[in-house]
């Protein structure tokens, strides 16, 4: 699992600056300090019981998971529970007093200006979503969702809906048209017209969230808004599953980014944006159910995008440099003494040139083993052609899309510069291969360091805007 400053390296890197976390690790919050990253922290679900019968409770989750990191870290926002309406249902009854406890320790500690409270709701609560103007939430949920709007009314906060248009696509038996699901251009006699008030759909997304803002209206809410809090298409999915492929999750996330950036708004509300989330960063390999269900990310799990998204007339969101650029570094919290041996092969039976780390020259500062192995790590990883499994050096290096050049010290691939690969160089090299002609601060202690394997890892959940 890439470390918290990795993921935080990615994110800096492709210029990501908000994020939700469906907990608040502290080690991810540590790690977002002083980046200016605008963080929406969960409560977990299997938390909500406690925190909403127990005003105590409430103000010591704050204490330990918000209290304790701002304003280092710039948290904006706090999900209380996740879909618990439609997931958990048994907490149901206590999910507004929840908020109402996690908003009084933020008022006590003078945050809720700063800080806004809400809690995510699948779109299944909305029946009958089209036409928009004739949506409802389930009545069942009454008794909850009116305490819950009159908080958000109150407190300035939003509401937070997951729109998934993948799901109705694949829910509606052909009903819903591919191009409807994926904001792709319908001539007119195509498009979804709602005979109550003419208002004309372009797409699945905004008819939801219209479908959320005439449910509020139902209850006589009229000026709580809608923040979209997961949306994204997957990547990769079973034979079950046709509409989950690279082109379409691509179009999918690249459209929905490119409406929101323009500030297109919806039918019912146009020129307001509707500030969005992608699900997700990360694939996550092992997570259970289908196919689609681990291939939800725009990377992978060593931070290679899974695909580049196109956004032509909206500027770059995803880095095009890291199309095919990657790098090879020092895995945080690596063994010293490991790195030290790894960085000794590197330079040795490696054949690295490890001259530029010499006391003097563009990569001796700064003087640490973390430092000084990363470059040899990159050199000899670049030497290979970038091969499946010459970033390992028996688990202490991790490939990245981040350039780790700094000042004058330049890395091989920084600028699509890439040493040449040496033919018959072996990923297992024995204790006399021959020694290149590196500094004599660095050692050979004897076994090979490179092996090649897979490491398939389950990754937070973080979504950025």
């Amino acid at each position: 699992m890439p470390s918290p400053t990795q993921v935080v390296a990615l994110l800096k890197a492709q210029n990501i600056r908000h994020i939700r976390l469906y907990d608040a690790d502290r080690a991810m919050l540590l790690a977002l300090a002083n980046t200016g990253i605008r963080v929406t922290v969960s409560v977990p679900n299997d938390e909500l019981l406690g925190i909403g019968q127990s005003n105590a409770t409430a103000a010591n989750w704050v204490s330990h998971n918000v209290l304790a990191h701002v304003p280092a870290t710039n948290i904006t926002a706090i999900a209380v529970g996740s879909e618990v309406l439609t997931t958990v249902s048994n907490a149901a009854p206590i999910l507004v007093s929840a908020m109402k406890f996690i908003q009084s320790a933020l008022v006590a500690s003078n945050l809720d200006s700063q800080i806004k409270v809400s809690t995510p709701h699948s779109s299944s609560i909305i029946l009958d979503s089209f036409p928009p103007s004739q949506a409802f939430f389930n009545r069942t949920w009454d008794p909850v969702m009116v305490p819950l709007l009159k908080f958000l009314q109150s407190t300035g906060s939003y509401l937070m809906l997951n729109v998934y248009p993948y799901y109705d696509y694949m829910q509606s038996n052909g009903v819903i048209p591919l191009d409807y699901a994926l904001f792709r251009p319908l001539p007119p006699n195509k498009e979804a017209v709602d005979a109550n008030t003419l208002l004309h759909y372009t797409n699945v997304f905004d008819a939801i969230v219209d479908a959320a803002y005439f449910s509020m209206s139902y209850l006589n809410f009229t000026n709580v808004p809608v923040v979209v809090t997961e949306s994204g298409w997957p990547s990769k999915g079973e034979s079950s599953e046709p509409g989950a492929t690279v082109d379409n999750a691509n179009t999918y996330n690249s459209n929905l980014i490119r409406h929101v950036l323009n500030n297109t708004g919806t039918p019912k509300h146009p020129g307001i944006a509707v500030s969005t989330y992608i699900y997700e960063l990360y694939n996550e390999d092992l997570r259970p159910g289908p196919v689609s269900e681990k291939n939800w990310g725009l990377f992978d799990a060593i931070g290679m995008p899974v695909y580049i998204l196109t956004l032509t007339g909206s500027g770059t969101v995803l880095a095009n440099d890291t199309t095919n650029q990657t790098y090879c570094v020092a895995r945080d919290g690596a063994d010293p003494k490991m790195l030290q041996a790894a960085l000794d092969w590197a330079c040795g039976p490696g054949k690295v040139d490890c001259s530029p780390l010499l006391q003097g020259k563009p990569c001796y500062e700064p003087d640490n083993v973390i430092a000084h192995s990363t470059y040899a790590f990159d050199a000899y990883y670049h030497r290979m052609a970038m091969a499946e499994g010459t970033c390992n050096f028996n688990g202490v290096a991790s490939i990245t899309t981040t350039d780790p050049s700094h000042g004058s010290c330049k890395f091989p691939g920084s600028d699509g510069r890439n040493s040449t690969f040496v033919n018959g160089t072996t990923l297992a090299p024995s204790s006399n291969s021959t020694a290149s002609s590196c500094s004599s601060r660095y050692y050979y202690y004897g076994d090979a360091f490179v092996r090649s394997t897979v490491i398939v890892v389950l990754l937070l959940n973080a979504v950025f805007l």
